[in-house]
């Protein structure tokens, strides 16, 4: 959370606003921690326990029905299950679209947080031409990660429909659910994120100056994000990588 020198308590007239701004809310006060930011933290402590309600009853149910195969002497459906993720790419069978699919998502967090950079330095757009990459601001970082993320949403709704196709649906058995509803959930996470940024970035363009509320508001949207980026990470290891 980053913090200023605290100003006078008396409001000022910004260059290009139409009413007296708060000095706090152009440059924030040094020693107090933002209460957006704060919120946040703790909200996503709490995302954080509902996602582990979700491993925890995917590890019981393969522990319960591996156990119950071996007894029956079957196939686990857990064994099953993860041959429907897998893709024979260059002789070799290993997940990989998903791997691709989970690169792009683990990038959308680089540049993130080089949008949080700019936006901690007071640089909300470009400086010269879009081709000058290390002039970027803050507006087209968040926009690449936007996109980037909507490129991992893509992916997980095509593999959802091949998965489909070969019957591989929620009714199935209880595999099928654990991965629907632990993907699913997910996936609606990244949505949310991806909404987020679309306000972060038409408030940037709505506003008259880029204010240290704004830079708030583009932190905790990359906190946010970096959380979904890493229990996708558990994710894919749990669902795809662990047999």
């Amino acid at each position: 959370m980053a913090h200023t020198t605290p100003l006078s308590a008396s409001t000022s007239l910004p260059h290009g606003a139409l009413h007296p701004v708060a000095p706090s809310r152009l440059h924030g006060v040094r020693g107090r921690p933002d209460p957006l930011a704060v919120g946040v933290i703790i909200w996503l402590a709490s995302e954080l326990m509902f996602f582990a309600a979700l491993f925890a009853a995917y590890f019981s149910l393969r522990e319960t029905t591996n156990a119950a195969a071996a007894k029956a002497g079957t196939t686990p459906m857990w064994e099953w299950g993860s041959s429907h993720l897998l893709n024979d790419w260059f002789g070799i069978s290993f997940p990989w679209f998903a791997t691709i699919n989970t690169t792009i998502l683990l990038l959308s967090s680089v540049t993130c947080q080089l949008g949080v950079h700019a936006a901690e330095h007071g640089q909300v757009g470009r400086t010269g031409s879009l081709l000058k990459v290390g002039g970027w601001g803050l507006r087209e970082w968040y926009t690449l990660t936007f996109v980037m993320g909507a490129i991992f949403i893509g992916g997980q709704a095509f593999e959802y429909a091949n998965l489909v196709g070969e019957g591989f649906v929620p009714s199935v058995n209880a595999y099928t659910s654990a991965f629907f509803l632990a993907t699913g959930f997910h996936g609606l996470h990244v949505i949310g994120g991806l909404v987020a940024f679309l306000l972060m970035l038409g408030r940037t363009y709505l506003s008259r100056r880029f204010t240290h509320e704004q830079a708030v508001h583009a932190i905790v949207t990359s906190y946010y994000w970096h959380f979904v980026d890493a229990i996708w990470v558990v994710l894919f290891g749990v669902i795809y990588l662990l047999r």
